[in-house]
């Protein structure tokens, strides 16, 4: 069988699902289907390295959910340099009157994003999907095809962790 024969079978087959991810990630019907043709696209490049073909669902989960969170950050940093040309006067006069609030604002989001770093592949999808896109644990398990049980452990652990974190950094503050 031909590799595009394999990748008309695969979209026929998983396509509706990885809208449903990319529309829990994106919440843009427009953009959700931007992000399915993308992430089929890198898939297509990559499908020689799929070891195990009953992990191709998840594997293209990952993917789909990857290539949301880019697209998001792409049209954030776009809407951000817009916006950040029509009001520079306004941030400028808030950051002077905030420089102590930002400082410790910057402090506490490296330390999440430090935390965000050292959580495996999977943690880190669980900890966005969940309070970036304030997803219910059963929707993130749907998604990510998991008992809902195991999600809300495994949700419940990052957190205490990184209350944890945050709480060492009030201490040492």
């Amino acid at each position: 069988m031909s590799k595009h024969l394999e990748m008309r079978e695969i979209c026929d087959l998983h396509q509706k699902r990885l809208f449903q991810i990319a529309y829990g990630v994106t919440r843009d019907y427009y953009l959700a289907q931007d992000v399915v043709q993308e992430a089929l696209i890198k898939a297509y490049k990559h499908l020689d390295s799929v070891a195990d073909p009953d992990k191709l669902g998840a594997w293209l989960a990952s993917i789909t959910t990857r290539t949301a969170i880019d697209f998001l950050r792409k049209e954030k940093k776009t809407r951000e340099k817009v916006d950040g040309y029509t009001e520079l006067e306004n941030v400028y006069a808030v950051m002077a009157q905030n420089v102590e609030k930002e400082a410790e604002a910057n402090e506490l989001q490296a330390k999440i994003y430090q935390y965000l770093n050292s959580l495996s592949p999977e943690q880190k999808q669980l900890f966005l999907l969940k309070m970036k896109d304030g997803l219910k644990e059963r929707e993130i398990a749907e998604i990510l095809e998991m008992n809902p049980n195991t999600v809300k452990t495994r949700l419940y652990r990052m957190r205490k962790q990184l209350k944890e974190l945050l709480a060492e950094q009030d201490t040492a503050s």
